[in-house]
């Protein structure tokens, strides 16, 4: 069993899937670390140093390689659902969870957040409100094809934990 965390960036993907993985006694990947430990560079430094379009390709290599893990919650990067057929290909390969906030609470978190992310790096609290508003919305569609959703803002981890055992297959 995989269970697949989509959302946007700061949506809190790699702390539920910490939470999420204890309280089901699985284990927590994040593809954005799984990256950085294969290619041996930050997320932020790659997008510097090469293009969008080759991040997306490696970062859909390494979602397909999370197929070796069995029993695992895995956190993806806020646009990896976005491109490839990834969010597709998370649907096929295990259960999948949206965790939505709103665009006003993604600038909050962004703003206040001390990672460095490439896409809104460096932006004015106006041009970062104006870009999370017009990305957000393209991504919407990707994010939506979550078999479930849930907001994830004040996320309550008991009842998304019931959530995502009521979907799973029974023998």
């Amino acid at each position: 069993m995989r269970i697949y965390l989509v959302g946007y960036m700061s949506a809190g993907k790699s702390t539920t899937a910490k939470r999420l993985a204890n309280k089901l006694g699985l284990e927590a990947f994040d593809t954005d670390r799984l990256f950085e430990e294969r290619y041996h560079i930050t997320v932020s430094d790659f997008f510097k140093k090469y293009d969008e379009p080759l991040y997306r390709k490696l970062e859909t290599q390494i979602l397909h390689d999370t197929l070796q893990y069995d029993n695992a919650v895995i956190a993806t990067g806020g646009g990896t659902a976005c491109f490839n057929d990834n969010m597709d290909w998370m649907n096929q390969h295990g259960i999948t969870v949206f965790l939505k906030i709103s665009p006003q609470s993604a600038v909050v978190r962004l703003s206040q957040s001390k990672v460095r992310r490439p896409k809104v790096y460096g932006k004015s609290p106006e041009e970062l409100e104006a870009f999370i508003q017009q990305n957000y919305a393209e991504r919407m569609p990707s994010y939506e094809k979550a078999m479930l959703t849930v907001k994830g803002e004040d996320l309550d981890i008991e009842a998304l934990a019931a959530a995502v055992i009521s979907l799973i297959p029974t023998a």
